[in-house]
């Protein structure tokens, strides 16, 4: 297994009087994709945006590539920063720019290349996620739901990033549609390199791209392991999430 790029220790996370997360641990290994699973409440997204600098932890660390993010003055984390990548639900695009121009803000916002280096590497990472050329031009609210990921996933691909966040990436698309971008997702970390954090419920998903997984349960990280590990937990959510009816459809659909 490779270096530890995420190294969360100790975390904290608490709204008013509701504390998510209290003592939570978690490993994320260079050349991993890790899914994050969790009953409803059990802040897999918080955890996400934790990471990223989101949301401010009551207590514990988090370190990117070495750098405390709790404590690092703020143009060291700028220089971490641009080493992820980050799509949100739905891809979080702004509704006023195009395609391209979406994927061209964070081009725009963290490095001087001048406009036509932008729009060249703009277009290559709209074809590396396998949306058409004409997608360039169009705005978020002319995509399909699938096509709005893509390019929220464009986006996120921007500047060449090492690690790649995904939160719920397959939410809400049919089947097929949830399929073809589970395969995207490992192609493109496999020929990039990435290392992929991915909050999901899918169990497909998780058969189809995910290394290991991290369950999410009584504020902390309960346990994490390959599917196969994570059957043999006796704890009543583990049980019931890997041996219901959808996990053996899942995993036979994998083995097919």
């Amino acid at each position: 297994m490779g270096d530890v790029l995420i190294k969360v220790r100790g975390l904290k996370n608490q709204f008013g009087p509701n504390v998510i997360h209290e003592g939570l641990d978690l490993d994320i290994h260079r050349g991993e994709v890790l899914g994050i699973v969790g009953g409803s409440g059990t802040g897999k997204s918080v955890l996400l945006r934790s990471i990223v600098g989101l949301q401010k932890p009551v207590a514990g660390s988090i370190t990117v590539f070495g750098v405390d993010l709790r404590t690092a003055p703020r143009a060291e984390m700028a220089r971490v920063e641009n080493r992820w990548g980050v799509m949100f639900q739905d891809g979080a695009l702004f509704s006023s720019l195009t395609v391209r121009e979406n994927v061209e803000a964070p081009m725009r916002e963290r490095t001087g290349l001048d406009a036509e280096t932008r729009r060249a590497l703009a277009d290559l990472k709209i074809a590396m996620v396998g949306l058409p050329p004409k997608a360039r031009t169009l705005y978020p609210s002319e995509l399909s739901g699938g096509m709005r990921k893509r390019a929220g996933l464009a986006r996120a691909l921007a500047l060449d990033p090492e690690i790649l966040f995904l939160d719920e990436p397959t939410a809400g698309l049919d089947p097929i549609g949830a399929s073809d971008f589970d395969v995207l997702i490992r192609n493109l970390q496999q020929s990039l390199g990435l290392t992929v954090f991915l909050v999901t419920h899918d169990l497909d998903t998780l058969h189809a791209t995910c290394d290991r997984i991290a369950v999410l349960a009584e504020r902390k990280v309960l346990v994490t392991g390959t599917i196969r590990e994570l059957m043999r937990v006796d704890h009543p959510w583990v049980r019931s999430y890997f041996h219901g009816p959808r996990a053996h459809a899942a995993m036979l659909a994998a083995e097919g």
